[in-house]
């Protein structure tokens, strides 16, 4: 689970990953190098590292005590959620993945700001420098969508002790233009796409479309919510109640298996493929405080309905 662009696993992805854990699904949380807690040069921002540092985390995953390596969901935030799409497609045994008010493609997504601002940061690119992560319409800052900096901001200070820095490298814009979104037709898992339907960060529309062309696409999305209002109250708690369903529909659940009997077992008896599970450090606090106790992660039956959580709508 991550945030993309410069947020970190402080600002806000706890309460998720503790609603993951409770219900018996491992959260490993993490920050990109440069970011948060992680090492690296400091806010150099590079989807291509990005990428990288995701197939380490799911690496580090499958080695987890009681983590079943086949099913690993990937879970992300905004930037995070196009590299959880980029990082399931890169990897055929990522059971599943969960993008959440995702920013899939630079191009069709972004908020347009005016050509002065467009040029004040692409020069920053071609010098190396680094800009703001959020800031004021007409500033030049990565986002800058009317009301994102206030939206990000209470993010962050809501957040536990947040280690973000509002610097993020401008030199990858001269690269090749972020678009995760590509992946979306050949994806070959089962896809939870929630969109906020307000969102001015991350323009809708795109991510709807993908979501649909997915080959195992489920869209869920959220009347007159914005980018950011995911974080903390009723919207939270409806979409944190459709990505447990996901999750329990695909990857686990609360029917227990046969004596002896493993999860694949189960599904090669069966004639279908092996389904997924999700990943998690949050984990190890819920087994701190609940010693002795481990999380149960078996398959429910496959093609169950999906039901979507209130205040959302089944795309």
């Amino acid at each position: 689970m991550a945030h993309g662009l410069s947020g970190t696993r402080r600002d806000r992805l706890g309460p998720f990953a503790e609603r993951f854990a409770g219900a018996g699904f491992a959260a490993l949380v993490f920050d990109h190098r440069g970011f948060g807690d992680s090492g690296g040069e400091p806010d150099r921002f590079d989807p291509r590292r990005q990428l990288a540092d995701w197939r380490a985390a799911i690496a580090y995953a499958r080695l987890l005590p009681g983590v079943d390596a086949d099913r690993v969901v990937t879970f992300g935030s905004s930037m995070g959620g196009g590299n959880a799409l980029a990082a399931a497609a890169a990897d055929p045994r990522v059971a599943a993945a969960i993008s959440q008010v995702p920013f899939l493609d630079l191009w069709t997504q972004a908020h347009r700001s005016g050509p002065r601002v467009a040029l004040r940061m692409l020069a920053a690119a071609v010098r190396g420098e680094h800009l703001p992560a959020v800031g004021g319409p007409d500033e030049a800052a990565f986002i800058n969508a009317p009301g994102a900096e206030d939206g990000w901001r209470r993010v962050v200070a809501t957040g536990e002790d947040s280690r973000w820095r509002n610097r993020v490298s401008a030199r990858w814009l001269l690269g090749r233009p972020y678009r995760p979104i590509r992946h979306a037709a050949r994806l070959h898992c089962p896809w939870l796409v929630c969109v906020g339907e307000a969102d001015r960060v991350a323009r809708p529309g795109p991510a709807i479309a993908a979501a649909r062309r997915a080959p195992h696409g489920e869209l869920r999305t959220y009347p007159d919510v914005d980018h950011f209002d995911i974080y903390a109250g009723p919207v939270h708690d409806a979409v944190v109640a459709d990505q447990l369903a996901f999750l329990r529909r695909h990857v686990g659940g609360d029917v227990a298996l046969p004596p002896g009997e493993t999860c694949g077992e189960r599904h090669q008896r069966r004639g279908k493929p092996r389904r997924p599970v999700t990943t998690s450090r949050a984990a190890r606090r819920a087994r701190r405080r609940r010693p002795g106790r481990r999380a149960r992660r078996s398959p429910r039956p496959c093609g169950s309905p999906p039901v979507p959580g209130p205040g959302s709508r089944p795309g």
